[in-house]
């Protein structure tokens, strides 16, 4: 005889407040191209050098057309992003969200984050048909968006705490840098954090390195344009093959859980550092355990490892695929498989951990 199954009960309330949820997120998803949109077409910084606009002024002001400049103010204001006076019928952006749209000195600006999540977004197809069969797609698969987005982001949190609190928290590292050092930076993707250290310890060598070519192409000449191009170096390599030995300092920013092979990687900086040598890895802010991931930022961590660095990794040899979640404990397992024995985590910000890892 078959069971019958009881219908559950469902909670008219409750359905209908995720229906509304399911629409706020709607309008999310779609403001994170409107975000991309305010910020190339100058919308932002009008309004934070101008004050109150209305639409036709907004227009005239970034040479754009103004029924485009309507629709976006209102789906700005109607997000939060922006104010409105029905009486002068101007928006307006408030001085805290100036900053965290158009100031890139500022460890809050947003508009790299929005763009990478875009660039993500719009490969998203090319990963569901990756997820059927198990296959990866590589960062250098991926469109500029998500290159240029990934460096708009980082780079003002490198540029706030590298020098000044991260490097600072290894033991002994900032006097041999200050006297004159050797520092392998691998996966440096556009050189930001090669750069800023070469700007920080003029006495240090620093040699970049990255399996993605292009981005080595803009980390030359980034260098270049910063005038540290005489103590800097880069070359196209994979984290498991980058020349040299005998660094005292190799850096990972951002990158470990991207890679294929990261236990692989991590044997070749134990054998690429000298003795003293410290390699600092700085990571996505993560614990050990979902439950302890179920918040704002790893949400936005989870949607990117997804998309963007699970795929990445399965796209290459072994194919560990960390997640961009991986926590402290596997970061652990990682280096001490490669025969690393000291490991520590350093510093920790809202949205990265450093982690100290020696011989």
């Amino acid at each position: 005889m078959t069971a019958v199954s009881t219908p559950p009960v469902i909670d008219g309330d409750a359905l209908m407040d995720f229906v509304f949820k399911a629409i706020d997120e709607v309008g999310a998803s779609l403001n994170c191209a409107l975000v991309v949109m305010g910020d190339r077409l100058g919308y932002y910084r009008a309004l934070a050098e101008q004050g109150p606009l209305t639409p036709n002024s907004l227009a005239h002001l970034t040479n754009t057309a103004e029924p485009y400049a309507r629709e976006w103010l209102a789906a700005q204001a109607a997000g939060g992003y922006l104010g409105y006076d029905p009486e002068t019928r101007t928006f307006s952006i408030s001085p805290e969200v100036a900053v965290a749209m158009t100031d890139a000195t500022s460890p809050a600006y947003l508009p790299g984050f929005f763009q990478i999540a875009y660039g993500t977004i719009r490969d998203a197809s090319r990963v569901f048909e990756a997820a059927e069969t198990g296959d990866g797609l590589g960062w250098h698969d991926h469109n500029t968006d998500v290159h240029l987005g990934c460096e708009r982001f980082f780079r003002p949190g490198y540029l706030a705490n590298l020098t000044s609190s991260w490097l600072p928290a290894l033991d002994g590292v900032v006097a041999k840098l200050e006297s004159g050092a050797t520092v392998a930076d691998m996966g440096c993707g556009h050189g930001s954090s090669t750069v800023l250290m070469a700007q920080a310890y003029p006495a240090t060598r620093i040699h970049g390195s990255d399996y993605h070519g292009a981005s080595i192409d803009v980390a030359r000449d980034r260098a270049q344009e910063a005038g540290v191009g005489e103590r800097t170096e880069f070359e196209v390599a994979r984290a498991d093959g980058f020349s040299g030995t005998g660094f005292d300092l190799v850096t990972t920013f951002d990158a470990l859980h991207d890679m294929g092979d990261p236990v692989g990687a991590a044997r070749h900086v134990y054998d690429a550092l000298a003795d003293d040598g410290t390699w600092m890895v700085v990571e996505p802010a993560a614990g050990d355990h979902v439950e302890d991931n179920l918040t704002p930022v790893g949400r936005a961590y989870y949607g990117f490892s997804t998309l963007l660095c699970t795929p990445a990794s399965l796209s290459q040899e072994v194919g560990l695929a960390l997640g961009t979640q991986a926590g402290p404990a596997k970061i652990r397992d990682v280096v001490t498989a490669a025969g690393f024995t000291r490991f520590r985590i350093a510093a920790q910000t809202p949205l990265n951990t450093i982690f100290e890892i020696r011989k």
